[in-house]
């Protein structure tokens, strides 16, 4: 009989690009797959080659949205048949665990990100004590595990003596073609794509964008932070040099990706999980063949550094970000090795850990 997996996240499954990598590899493996997420009233439709299930939830954030969707999963998974539970991220943990734990099915936990080190919780001690209590509840308990970098897994690794295995957020390969889906008469295309949170830079674009000319900054993404950054447009007056797309489903996204001329991807050092985060989007744009523009952080920089796909920065004055921004776009950077690199840096090889992993879970066993 086929094994059945589900798979736990808080977010509406719409531009989680990792998740719905994973439940394809769970597939591969042979697994009915189900991902079971929430719905929120501007969610649009999906279609997966698996199983979804978004339920519509109360609360849309704080600690009464996090207990709610615990007690809601705890529910669906104890009564539903599941041989393997892969709970995403800490924010999924504790009804995920405690189910695998009293039902003994195989488990796995994906970090996505150092979870009580997020920006947001950065001057909410109080909060940010409760998530680190649910961490040092669980995870010395967990068996098996993988996380999105070596730093992240060896942060837990020597917190909580866990073997934290390494699958990096790298794209499915895709051939980088050029496209237009951004162009706009003759200006070049700088393109930040991600959430919209705190701590991720625009607002030392939008100052530095005064200085640029001849440029479009187009953001395609979503979060708390977008009325703020609409407002911050509007009183910088550069409205015609910033345009807001919102989300974009991630089997659309590469060809918005592909018509850019700089990728963004700075980040405020707001705490350990910015500094040692690998976000997708460096991949994104080298599978695009996009320069990214960049933080100078270890897991960031190892990257770039090391296959030569974009530039590297440390401070972030408007004069200085306007002038590297304007030799970025009036001098082009040879992108001719990206697609050899891209083949190194997908899924395809990436998942391959991730088999190995899935084939040696374990139940975990209540402790």
């Amino acid at each position: 009989m086929q094994k059945k997996a589900i798979v736990c996240v808080t977010n509406d499954l719409t531009t989680d690009q990792r998740v719905h990598k994973t439940c394809l590899t769970l597939q591969k493996c042979g697994y009915f797959v189900v991902e079971y997420g929430r719905i929120l009233p501007e969610s649009i439709p999906i279609q997966r080659p698996y199983q979804t299930v978004r339920k519509r939830l109360w609360f849309r954030k704080g600690p009464a949205f996090y207990a709610e969707y615990n007690i809601r999963l705890f529910f669906y998974l104890l009564f539903s048949k599941v041989d393997l539970i892969v709970a995403n991220d800490v924010d999924t943990l504790p009804a995920a665990f405690l189910i695998a734990s009293i039902r003994r099915k195989e488990f796995l936990f994906d970090a996505h990100e150092l979870f009580s080190e997020v920006p947001e919780l950065v001057n909410r001690p109080f909060i940010k004590k409760c998530w680190q209590k649910i961490e040092d509840w669980i995870l010395p308990h967990i068996t098996n595990s993988m996380t999105v970098c070596q730093s992240i897994a060896d942060h837990y690794r020597n917190k909580y003596h866990i073997d934290m295995k390494v699958v990096r957020n790298v794209p499915l390969f895709k051939t980088a073609l050029r496209t237009n889906r951004l162009s706009q008469e003759d200006k070049k295309i700088i393109l930040y794509q991600g959430a919209l949170n705190v701590g991720r830079g625009l607002e030392w674009v939008f100052n530095a964008m005064p200085m640029i000319d001849n440029a479009l900054l187009v953001i395609i993404g979503d979060g708390y932070t977008r009325n703020e950054l609409e407002t911050l447009a509007v009183n910088l007056k550069i409205e015609n040099k910033v345009k807001f797309l919102g989300a974009i489903q991630g089997d659309l996204l590469h060809e918005y990706t592909a018509s850019a001329d700089i990728g963004l991807c700075l980040l405020e050092r707001m705490g350990l999980n910015y500094y040692y985060a690998l976000p997708n989007r460096i991949f994104d744009y080298l599978q695009a063949g996009v320069p990214v523009l960049a933080s100078r952080f270890p897991e960031i920089t190892k990257i770039v550094d090391t296959y030569q796909t974009g530039v590297l920065i440390d401070h972030y004055e408007p004069e200085f970000l306007a002038e590297t921004i304007h030799q970025m776009l009036a001098n082009p950077m040879d992108t001719s090795h990206f697609p050899d690199v891209a083949k190194k840096l997908c899924w395809e090889n990436e998942e391959k850990v991730l088999i190995s992993i899935i084939q040696k879970t374990k139940p975990e066993l209540k402790s």
